[in-house]
């Protein structure tokens, strides 16, 4: 009888660590490039033989060049997104992860970006209301970060992100420290990353 409990047991603890793997997906798989993305730049402010955008073995490349964005083609709500990014080239620069992102592409979209400039590392930015939020001009919130001391590490190291969107709140964490959070008018949209100014790469992307 004990030995028929361990092995209901056993046989259910399988199932639940399977469904817990299946409930994580894989963004940018090592095999599939830039399968299930979208790139919107802009090509008017200046030409480029490089590719902005571009995937290899699980790691998305981007360039800085021109100004714009990549983003899922499919919409997510209530996640948990995790990936980990380093500053590609001597110094850091600028770039952005979106979240919530909406339908109408252009340069720049509305959503809510977790803005990656060292001097801001994590303060939001958004075309969508935020609570607790400066209305930087009609239509166009900053959040200020929560931290004294930026947990970002030196130049060429991998840093952790992780953003949860639960319903209408954000919660945003950087090598494992809550760097920002906010309620917002919007629980649903694209994901996205932002090319502006610099190299950068990201791997890891994961959704649960």
């Amino acid at each position: 009888m004990k030995t028929k409990s361990l092995l209901l047991f056993g046989l259910s603890m399988a199932i639940m660590l399977s469904c817990s793997q299946k409930k994580s997906v894989d963004l940018l798989p090592a095999e599939s490039g830039l399968e299930g993305w979208v790139s919107i730049l802009d090509t008017t402010s200046v030409e480029t033989a490089i590719p902005t955008f571009y995937a290899e073995e699980g790691v998305l490349h981007i360039s800085g060049v021109p100004k714009g964005y990549i983003r899922t083609d499919k919409k997510y709500s209530d996640y948990i997104l995790t990936l980990d990014w380093r500053w590609a080239g001597e110094e850091s620069v600028d770039g952005g992860i979106y979240v919530h992102l909406q339908d109408g592409d252009k340069v720049w979209p509305t959503g809510i970006q977790f803005q990656m400039t060292s001097a801001d590392m994590g303060l939001f930015m958004s075309g969508i209301k935020l609570s607790d939020a400066e209305e930087a001009h009609p239509g166009f919130y900053k959040k200020p970060v929560l931290y004294e001391n930026s947990p970002e590490k030196p130049v060429g190291e991998w840093n952790s992100v992780e953003i949860i969107c639960k319903e209408n709140h954000i919660k945003a964490y950087l090598n494992g420290i809550l760097v920002n959070e906010a309620d917002c008018d919007a629980n649903e949209g694209y994901i996205g990353f932002q090319s502006e100014g610099g190299p950068m790469q990201i791997k890891n992307i994961r959704i649960k």
